[in-house]
């Protein structure tokens, strides 16, 4: 099971089936502050939903395709980071993320972005490591901006939420020759 310490008060650890209650109870308390910006929420309306969605998760990632893990701040789960797909032949993922409200503003999700696309170069060998966050969404974009993510362009009406199509902001990072990122 991965497992990831990053430091004395944070880490990431794969979700598994037995966190769904856990789970759902942040995403039920989050729901008004999640949905502006996530189009998944109305479909998480239980446990079992919450469970059935980390099932499919662990099945991505025993086919290789990328994990979702769990962010536990001082041991307590407070949001979710993940690589959405990982293209082997290609030597990329992209990452997504959310956090609950009351935990935002802690650096806990620089924290956390940082160590899983360190994570994506150094252990699986990627090259290039991208988030896709919607262009109006500055606490979400505040987050590859800090960690020096470039700002690769804007993708115009690229995800239906709530309120209607919004514009995404792309941001890359690769692994540079040297090793850097």
């Amino acid at each position: 099971m991965f497992s990831y310490k990053i430091n004395d008060r944070l880490e990431l650890m794969l979700l598994q089936k037995e966190h769904a209650g856990e789970l759902f109870a942040l995403i039920d308390k989050n729901r008004g502050h999640l949905k502006e910006w996530m189009n998944w929420v109305d479909s998480v309306q239980s446990v079992e939903d919450t469970a059935a969605n980390i099932e499919r998760a662990l099945e991505q990632a025993a086919a290789g395709g990328g994990f979702r893990a769990g962010i536990r701040f001082e041991g307590v789960l407070v949001g979710v980071i993940n690589y959405h797909e990982v293209d082997w032949g290609n030597k990329k993922t992209s990452l997504g993320y959310w956090l609950g409200k009351e935990y935002e503003g802690k650096g806990i999700m620089t924290h956390a972005v940082e160590a899983i696309a360190n994570y994506a170069f150094d252990e699986m060998e990627l090259h290039r490591v991208e988030i896709r966050c919607a262009e109006g969404n500055i606490k979400s974009r505040a987050v590859p901006e800090k960690l020096g993510f470039q700002l690769e362009g804007i993708l115009k009406d690229s995800e239906r939420l709530a309120g209607g199509y919004v514009n995404q902001a792309v941001y890359g990072m690769v692994k540079t020759e040297d090793g850097s990122s």
